[in-house]
């Protein structure tokens, strides 16, 4: 059997090419897969689960069909997606997992996270992150109208962009002393995270023990997918042909 990772999909009408990769991907699962695990930032924004935008719904459908198919789908919020609810979860019959989660792979027990959490050198955004994912918040931002919510996610949008373009990299890549921090916090060896968009497979030893960071890729540019099966994990891309 085989199990999926995938984040940073960004599913937004701005991304047709997305979708369409998305959801052809999805089509294509077949009985070796087990579980897909969505490690966050699946939409490019979520107002909400009232949204009543045509491309949610088909995401809702596209993973209801998915579940029925006796594949699991684990979903873990990202910085986009923070408001994905217990309706969402409900309608597309998907598990919301906490951030960071523990999982077990054929014998191993992996750490899964959208990865953010550990971006703490960018002091501005870990400000921002703890705002958002504050309950009392997320119950005033929810109680807006749609329209509201809709300015703000473009506002913030803008503000991302502005923040990713003037500031060092270095700063809202993760910090590897907190990654390992976090492992050993858990007595584990191996995470899997998205949020930086650097897709590859990190290995290194530290105080005798051989961690091993896997970052998946964003969906801007071209699919990434973690396939983990008995053999072990691999970085796939896909493209607009696949």
């Amino acid at each position: 059997m085989t199990t999926l990772f995938v984040s940073d999909v960004h599913i937004s009408d701005d991304y047709p090419e997305i979708c369409k990769l998305f959801f052809d991907f999805i089509k294509k699962i077949d009985t070796n897969v087990n579980a897909l695990y969505i490690l966050g930032d699946l939409f490019e924004y979520w107002l909400g689960d009232d949204d009543p935008n045509p491309i949610f719904k088909k995401t809702r459908n596209a993973l209801k069909d998915l579940s029925n198919n006796n594949v699991s789908v684990f979903f873990i919020h990202g910085n986009r997606d923070f408001l994905v609810g217990d309706k969402f979860a409900k309608n597309s019959h998907i598990k919301i997992l906490s951030d960071p989660s523990v999982i077990e792979l054929y014998g191993e027990r992996i750490l899964i996270s959208h990865g953010d959490i550990y971006c703490i050198d960018d002091e501005e955004y870990q400000l921002f992150r703890k705002q958002t994912r504050d309950p009392q918040w997320q119950e005033m931002i929810l109680g807006k109208p749609l329209e509201y919510r809709r300015n703000f996610a473009k506002m913030a949008r803008e503000k991302s962009l502005e923040h990713t373009q003037l500031d060092n990299e270095y700063i809202m890549d993760v910090n590897e002393d907190e990654v390992k921090k976090m492992l050993d916090q858990f007595n584990l060896s191996t995470i899997i995270h998205g949020h930086t968009h650097r897709p590859f497979i990190h290995n290194a030893i530290s105080n005798e023990v051989n961690y091993r960071r896997i970052v998946l890729g964003d969906w801007y540019e071209q699919g990434s997918v973690l396939e983990w099966s008995e053999s072990g994990p691999k970085l796939i891309k896909l493209n607009q042909n696949h």
